[in-house]
């Protein structure tokens, strides 16, 4: 039965679509079975995974949420990884569905999937609205990286109070992950008063911060440009090695 993680911060540019992609890279890598569900109405995860995600292509997570299809009619098996995409018609969601239950339209579209997967990966939306909701009372456990600025610490504690909202309305047994420092350039003294302020805000928090931060790097950029899995595209890389740890760590704190 699949583990469900979400990666999940409602600021843009943090690294979160490259974060679930090479996630899954990294699992599939350890001969885990992985579903990647893109659940941004923008679509980068699916394009990084070299999904076919045109609006006409009407087999995306849209019309699985809405019932016209089931969720495994929506898999794409593509050379990188198994992918539900999405597209701009998800934006749409919040305005078509407004009753009762809205929260579990995910969850429930998930739920015959489970028994195919050791590991569902959902790449939530920048934003903290009924998408981001879903994601959360779908998941097992929330990921969510940040990158070492004041704003991004801001953003933190809203991500926070939408998960905490999630476990008293939704789904009780969502937990926090951790969370995980992006763009981390350790020489940089504005990176390390900002490593230390987030400990800070994770202890008031009770949220973990993962000891693994990930460092800056132009061959993530190439890679997700490739359209390539970045462990063979720079397997040398520091940020490749990064992600290998955070892995190791997830493991270890049995989020995966």
């Amino acid at each position: 039965m699949a583990k469900i993680l979400c990666v999940s911060n409602q600021k843009g540019g943090v690294g979160k679509t490259t974060t679930t992609n090479i996630l899954a890279m990294g699992l599939k890598r350890l001969g885990r079975r992985v579903l990647c569900v893109d659940f941004d109405p923008q679509g980068d995860l699916s394009l990084s995974l070299r999904a076919d995600n045109r609006v006409e292509m009407q087999n995306s997570i849209y019309h699985a949420l809405k019932g016209e299809l089931l969720a495994v009619q929506t898999i794409q098996h593509t050379p990188l990884c198994d992918v539900i995409p999405s597209n701009m018609l998800l934006s749409g969601i919040e305005l078509e569905f407004s009753g009762k239950g809205r929260e579990y339209l995910l969850q429930s579209c998930l739920r015959p999937v489970l028994p195919l997967y050791d590991h569902i990966l959902i790449d939530s939306p920048p934003a903290l609205g009924v998408l981001t909701v879903n994601a959360f009372t779908a998941a097992d456990a929330v990921l969510m990286p940040i990158k070492p600025d004041a704003y991004s610490l801001k953003g933190l504690v809203q991500l926070c109070g939408t998960l905490e909202e999630v476990r008293r309305k939704t789904h009780p047994q969502v937990r926090a992950a951790g969370i995980l420092m992006t763009h981390f350039v350790a020489r940089e003294k504005t990176c390390q008063t900002i490593l230390a302020a987030c400990r800070d805000i994770a202890g008031s928090l009770g949220v973990p911060l993962l000891r693994t931060t990930i460092r800056r790097s132009k061959a993530i950029t190439d890679a997700q440009i490739h359209c390539d899995d970045a462990f063979a595209f720079a397997p040398k890389n520091g940020a490749v090695r990064d992600y290998q740890a955070l892995i190791d760590e997830l493991l270890e704190r049995e989020v995966f």
